[in-house]
């Protein structure tokens, strides 16, 4: 389970300010990847919300739904912020999705609006920040700040494949997410490549180039 002893190693408890950054939406053939930055007052953060908090992956939608509206009471009472960035499926063709990615967390920790002496990473490659930055693998299983900005990556971007769900019926992406399910490559095979799929994974260039 994650904790606070990375952020409080930044001297998170002396007063630096030190944030979380994450993002979800790497691997689907379709729609936006999404990133989001956290900082948590570690010493005020409610006890509920501080042992609830996990990898995104690690908890099911009710969960994190609860986590992210816990979330949302602690930032108005001012022991949380968060923020998000989206970078859509056309950028993810122009820039690769690893850039992409970074391009995102680095857009979602500007949208924090602080400040941040230390910026805390999940996974293995930094984005260009003016501050400190450490990547943690398997930071979201390691850190409250990035299994906050974890968790709201996640319910942000299942909130958009839903509402894209309901512009582009057929694909499922209100179950799958824009992932490569049998239920979407069939949807691909049966209606084609809509604005929304990344024409950069071999899958869809594959289903552009059987088109008739």
């Amino acid at each position: 389970m994650p904790d606070f002893d990375q952020e409080r190693r930044h001297g998170a408890a002396a007063g630096r300010l030190v944030i979380g950054l994450d993002e979800a939406g790497r691997g689907p053939w379709a729609g936006p990847v999404v990133a989001a930055a956290a900082w948590l007052d570690g010493e005020r953060l409610p006890p509920a919300l501080g042992s609830g908090l996990d990898d995104s992956k690690a908890l099911n939608e009710a969960r994190r739904e609860a986590l992210y509206a816990a979330l949302e009471e602690a930032a108005a009472a001012g022991t949380a912020r968060f923020a998000s960035a989206v970078v859509s499926a056309a950028e993810i063709d122009r820039l690769n999705i690893l850039q992409a990615s970074l391009q995102a967390m680095a857009r979602a920790a500007a949208a924090l609006s602080l400040a941040p002496d230390v910026a805390l990473v999940d996974g293995n490659k930094a984005p260009a920040l003016p501050c400190l930055v450490e990547t943690l693998v398997k930071g979201d299983a390691r850190s409250l700040s990035i299994a906050a900005a974890s968790i709201v990556a996640k319910v942000e971007r299942d909130r958009l494949m839903a509402a894209l769900a309901e512009r582009h019926p057929g694909y499922g992406w209100e179950r799958n997410r824009g992932y490569g399910t049998a239920e979407h490559r069939a949807a691909l095979v049966r209606l084609g490549v809509t604005p929304e799929h990344r024409r950069s994974f071999r899958p869809v260039r594959e289903s552009l180039s059987i088109s008739p």
